[in-house]
Order: structure tokens, then sequence, then C-alpha cells
């Protein structure tokens, strides 16, 4: 097996020969899949966005294909690592198939994000290239992008996403006094080249941890661990090719894009709708046109949604279950709430960009989906609850949540120090999240021990 891009952590080999035997790593890339998609779905309905597209997925793997010509051609080579920086929209979708394509590896990056912020994880990551918008609800992106490189070796290309029927500031095809070269996103529109061999071991993407109070860090996530989260979540929930997925929140998150999320829904045949504004009212808005049978939200938006609700003329009758999971717990009020307001079937998640996932089962008693947040999503996560001494609890006794499986890093990117603090000796994860076993042989958090991990 080919090793992992330099300065990652991989797997034991004796972890790696038993999640294989086990079926959860199959060996497919994460692009690879989206070509058999798009031949078992062709024209079923892919990705919606707005009032106005509508892709279907043999045209999303044609629109990857097309995409990663154009970014080869314009300079990108395999293991280097590009930020995306997107809102909800079908590019976000395209552009980060289209760089694992070419062996790219995109840098998930909220797009709230600002200089001092983008510019640390262009440093961390030696980013080569930028993707975001030109402009976009009146932050200038591609001046922040001009400042970073201006400031550094490493980025030297930026793609700038302009929404339809607009049109850049700055023009396209040009180049900076520090040698940095702009292209329109839309102009990466080539014939596909010859099919890139890559191994669903290598590195597919990075997602931002969402620590509080430290600088944010990279967590490498590969083709066959995040294939195979975002394909057993979508069998926990049932997922066919008659869902169809709600991405609310903002799509480089975790829960949204593969817990089962955008990854999951596009694996069973679904339909992804994206939207940009999270407003609770859009949202609605977004189940009823759709026919949404499914979503993710966190704590807060789930309690605006029901606020709401009486003042918003939806028909929310398609929707079979709404995902809840973020940074805080969901508050036992709210989410007895969910079910009779909303008409649908409520599921607790907990997770982290970093890996471990539990959800609340469909045939959960409501005592256990009202009150915590579910069993492990894999048989093979392995999780433990210690002490401050690094001693296991009792069952039901409070502790810290240690986890380690198929689908949780081993190590963060370029990050020897913090792995040293964040990881056991035996490769278990330091969640720094509080929790104790249920009766039920679930998870009830219960407060968190430091500033750490967020879903």
């Amino acid at each position: 097996m080919a090793p992992m891009l330099a300065g990652c952590t991989p797997w034991p080999e004796e972890f790696v020969d038993r999640y294989w035997a086990a079926g959860h790593w199959r060996g497919n890339t994460l692009d690879n899949l989206l070509r058999g998609w798009a031949q078992q779905y062709g024209p079923r309905t892919a990705l919606v966005h707005g009032g106005g597209t509508r892709i279907t997925y043999a045209g999303l793997n044609r629109r990857v294909d097309r995409m990663s010509a154009g970014f080869r051609l314009r300079g990108l080579r395999p293991g280097q690592r590009v930020v995306v920086q997107l809102p909800n929209v079908a590019e976000f979708v395209t552009t980060v198939f289209a760089l694992m394509r070419i062996g790219a590896v995109p840098v998930l990056c909220p797009v709230s994000y600002r200089a001092s912020e983008v510019a640390h994880v262009v440093r961390v990551a030696e980013a080569v290239g930028y993707v975001g918008p030109s402009t976009y609800r009146g932050f200038d992106h591609t001046a922040m992008a001009a400042d970073i490189a201006a400031q550094g070796p490493f980025l030297r290309r930026v793609f700038t996403f302009e929404a339809p029927g607009a049109s850049s500031p700055y023009g396209g095809f040009s180049t900076d006094p520090a040698g940095c070269h702009y292209f329109p996103l839309g102009s990466l529109d080539s014939p596909p080249g010859p099919t890139l061999a890559q191994g669903a071991g290598q590195v597919a993407f990075f997602l931002l941890s969402g620590a509080a109070a430290e600088p944010t860090r990279l967590v490498p996530r590969t083709h066959d661990d995040y294939a195979y989260q975002a394909r057993a979540a979508a069998e926990l929930v049932s997922l066919t090719e008659n869902d169809v997925y709600l991405a609310a929140l903002p799509a480089e998150t975790n829960l949204a894009l593969g817990c089962p999320g955008i990854v999951g829904t596009l694996s069973a045949g679904g339909t992804v709708v994206l939207v940009e504004d999270p407003d609770p009212a859009e949202c609605l808005a977004a189940i009823a046109r759709e026919r949404v049978t499914i979503t993710s939200v966190t704590p807060a938006a789930a309690r605006h949604w029901l606020d709401v609700l009486p003042t918003v003329q939806a028909d929310l009758s398609s929707l079979r279950l709404v995902q809840v999971g973020g940074a805080a717990p969901l508050p036992r009020a709210t989410a007895e709430r969910m079910g009779p307001e909303l008409g649908c079937r409520l599921q607790q998640v907990f997770g982290a960009a970093e890996g471990l996932l539990t959800f609340t089962r469909p045939a959960d008693p409501d005592e256990t989906v009202l009150t915590a947040q579910g069993r492990p999503l894999s048989p093979d996560d392995e999780i433990r609850i210690v002490d401050a001494g690094g001693k296991d609890v009792p069952d039901g006794e409070p502790g810290e949540l240690l986890a380690r499986g198929p689908y949780t890093l081993r190590g963060y990117y370029r990050a020897p120090e913090h792995n040293a603090r964040s990881f056991t000796a035996d490769g278990y994860f330091r969640t720094g999240e509080l929790a104790r076993r249920t009766p039920q042989g679930g998870l009830l958090m219960t407060g968190r021990l430091r500033d750490g991990p967020r879903p």
C-alpha cells in the first residue's frame, strides 16, 4: 500500500488488515465511486441549487471530468493542496470531486473564514491553490487571496467562482506582481485526459478541526475511511434513491458532507438540495418545494425552525428524519417538540471532523432518542471512557471519551506536538468530551473536559 501524504499518521498495518477483512475499506476512491454512481443513476437528479440549477448524475460526472482536466491544464498536480472556500452551491461538489480526480487534495474551509484564518490554513497545508468566490456577501475573497499570496511562497493559483449571471470585477486570466495566477472557475472546461490511478488509502481531502481557542488543525480523511463512513451512515438511516437530502448546514462540515450528508446521499442515488441561506424560512420552503426527506441541523437551528414554523406556510409532509448534532447537546424541551411539530423522526448525532460518530437508531425507544447521543456507527469503533489518570471508569460514571476506529484519524496533519497530547500511545483519540455510558450501551454527553474538537 502506498504511504499516506507526508505529515499524516497512518493506521498501523494490523488495523488496516482488520478494516479490510471486515469489508469496511474497499479500495475505491471517492471520485471513482462517482463514476460508478453516474453509470448506475445517470439520468436521476444528483444536485439541486436554487430555482434554476438541477444536475443529473451523468451531468455531474461530466462536469467533474472537464473541470479536473482544466485544473490539470492550469498546473495543479497530484498531492498538492488546494483550499476550497465555497458556499453551498453545486460548484462546491463539482470542485471537490474534480480536485480529487486529479489527485490534488482539497482543504475544505468555511466561507466565513477571513484573512488570518485562511492564511493559517494555507501555511499549514502549504496550499498552492485557492478556490473561492470573487466576492461574497460584501466580502472580497479575491483581494484576501491576493494578500495571502503576497505574504508567502505557497499560493500561486486562485480560481474565482461567480454566481450565474455575475462577472468578476477583476476580470479573468490575470497574474499579480507576486506571481499568483487568477482564473475564473467557470473557465475550467477542457476535454478529459487519461484516468489517474490513485490509492484509496491516500488522503482524499482535509476537514478542519472545530477546536475552540486554538489554531485550526487539519484533519486528513482518506478515500477508504470516508467512503466507509458515508456508506455506513446511509445504510443506518435507510437511504434510497427516492430520498432527498437538504444540505442546510455548510457543505464543508462533516455532518453535512458525510453523515450520510452529500456523499452518502449520492452513494444511494438520492438527490442533494443545497441551500446557501440558513434562514429557517428558506430551509423550510426548500423542504416543501423539493419534497425533502432528510436533513441535518444544529440544536440552535432546530429550535429556530420550530419557532418560525407557525409563521411559514410550508408542506413538510415529505420529511421523515431530522438529524441534530452540534457543539452542545440538544435540550430535551426542543427534542420533545421535533416529532410532533415537524411530523418526522428525530435522530441525535454526535461526531467530529476527526472521526467517531454516534447515532440514535430509528428503532430506539423515544426516551433514548430524546436524551442520548446514540451508539457508535461502526462495529469496529472502539471507545473508552477514562478518568483524569487515564483509567477506565465504571459504566454509568462520567469521564473523557476516547475513540479509535476505521474512520477516526490517527493524527492531525503536520502537528506532532499536538498529536502527542491528543492521542494515546495505542492510538486512541482524546475527544475532550465528557460522556457516560447509558444502560442501553449508548453515550450521553455531559460536558467538555477542555476546548477541543467540535462536530
